[in-house]
Parts: structure tokens; C-alpha cells; sequence
């Protein structure tokens, strides 16, 4: 059983300005808290009594509280709960911002990095977050505006590849403004070159744009490959455009299909 206090504590970290305050954040379910806990350093874990003999290793000093389906239900951000939570410690962000961009613009000259330009929806974050690390992208880029990688709902959908792609909050336009000439940047537009004729190279960035908006004006400038995914509908009525989770899949296989063509 836990106390008032860690379930004010838990509920507490839904919003960003408590889990920057107290630099934490909030974990569901045996896959997810499983594989964050061999990147993020735990703090607290509360969880059912089959969990914890699951022959999974805690770490020495994490508190750890066994509670009830009912008690679990308190503090869950998931409709039905999935047998432990965990409260991990948001890892440290980099001061220097031009050490980050120095190590950015090495990773986009290297492979292809990803940048989310104000997409707010937590699931599509946390879905491209996952799909960055099935088709092998190290880095993903959040320009401002964007949901925050860290909310509850985020972290499940990425379904535990949180801990294994890197995270960037970053100025998006001084990013790109810092990027060399021969770094493309693609972004997505509906008056783009048609993907699936395109060369396209084993690097650069990809910058997938708003969900209502698209790529806003200051990024859209400086966005050197304007692609497009075309429709292939046959009725007069078409869909307008693609969930940007979807259009992220996409665009990074034939990606990827060019790299091995």
C-alpha cells in the first residue's frame, strides 16, 4: 500500500511543469518498465505481487510498493492496469546547445535523423518515436510546440523504444540554419516530388510537419526537398491527407528501401 503523498506525487507527473519539477516521469506496464529500466534510472515502483515474481532484476534502493489491482487503479493512467508502474528520472538535457546542434548535424550527416515540427498528438509522438527505432533511426528531433516525449501517454505509445532513440528539444530553425549544404532537408508537402521517384540519400533530416498545419512557414524555408506521398485514389471525394504517424512510415521506408536497393 502507498501512501497520499506518492499517489499526489504520481497523478502530479501527467503534467510537465511537475515532472520538470521534479525531474521525473511515469511508466505502464512489464515491457515498457522493463526496457526503460536498463536506460532511465529508477526511482519508485508500485506493482502487483505477480509482477514482482516474474524474475524481473530491480535495481538496489528502488523504493517499491505491492499493491492491490484496485489500489493500482489510483494512481494508473491507463484505463485498465497492467501490473506495475514506475517513476524514472527524466535524463539530463545538454546546456550547450551548440554541442547539441555539433552532435546533430554529425548525426544527420551520418544517417537520416527525424524532426517533429509542432506534432501534438501524444500517440502520433510517441508512435514515430517507435517507428524511428524499428526502421534504425538513432535520433529524433522535437522542435517547440511539439508534445512533450516525456507525458504519460507518450511513453506508452512508444511502447518502450523511448530507450533506445534520443530525444532532442531543440530551436528547430537554428538547428537547420546550422546544418551544412550538404545536408538535405526533406520535408513533406502536398506540391512535393513524388517519393517513390525519388534518388533519396542515406542521409539528412526529415522534418514531418503539424497535424492541421503542416511544416510551419520558418522551417519550411529552409527545407531544401519538398517529397510528397501521392494518392492513389480513383474517387472524386479523396482523403486530404495522412495521419502523420502514417506518412512518418512511410516516408521512412522508401528510405530505407533506397539504402538497400
Amino acid at each position: 500500500m502507498f501512501s497520499k503523498n506518492k499517489i499526489k506525487l504520481v497523478r502530479s507527473l501527467e503534467h510537465r511543469k511537475y515532472r520538470l519539477s521534479h525531474g521525473l516521469f511515469v511508466a505502464e506496464g512489464p515491457k515498457v518498465v522493463g526496457e526503460l529500466m536498463e536506460r532511465f534510472s529508477c526511482s519508485y515502483l508500485c506493482c502487483l505481487d505477480e509482477w514482482l515474481h516474474c524474475g524481473i532484476h530491480i535495481p538496489e534502493g528502488v523504493e517499491c510498493d505491492v499493491v492491490s489491482n484496485q489500489e493500482l487503479q489510483k494512481v494508473s493512467f491507463q484505463e485498465h492496469p497492467q501490473q506495475v508502474l514506475a517513476i524514472f528520472e527524466l535524463p539530463k538535457q545538454k546546456n550547450n546547445i551548440e554541442l547539441g546542434y555539433a552532435e546533430l548535424v554529425k548525426a544527420a550527416e551520418d544517417d537520416i535523423c527525424i524532426a517533429l515540427d509542432g506534432v501534438q498528438n501524444p500517440g502520433n509522438v510517441g508512435t514515430i518515436i517507435r517507428l524511428a527505432d524499428w526502421f534504425g533511426i538513432s535520433d529524433v528531433i522535437c522542435a517547440r510546440g511539439t508534445a512533450d516525449v516525456f507525458s504519460p501517454k507518450v511513453i506508452q505509445a512508444t511502447m518502450g523504444s523511448i530507450a533506445r532513440v534520443n530525444i532532442h528539444e531543440v530551436n528547430l530553425p537554428n538547428l537547420l540554419k546550422s546544418m551544412p549544404v550538404d545536408v538535405p532537408v526533406f520535408g513533406t508537402f502536398l506540391d512535393g516530388g513524388n517519393i517513390y521517384t525519388q534518388q533519396l540519400p542515406n542521409h539528412g533530416v526529415i522534418v514531418m510537419g503539424n497535424e492541421g498545419n503542416g511544416i510551419s512557414d520558418a522551417v519550411a524555408s529552409l527545407v531544401n526537398q519538398r517529397i510528397t506521398i501521392p494518392n492513389f485514389s480513383k474517387h472524386n471525394h479523396q482523403a486530404d491527407s495522412l495521419n502523420v504517424a502514417v506518412a512518418t512510415a512511410v516516408v521512412c521506408s522508401e528510405f530505407r528501401r533506397n539504402k538497400y536497393a
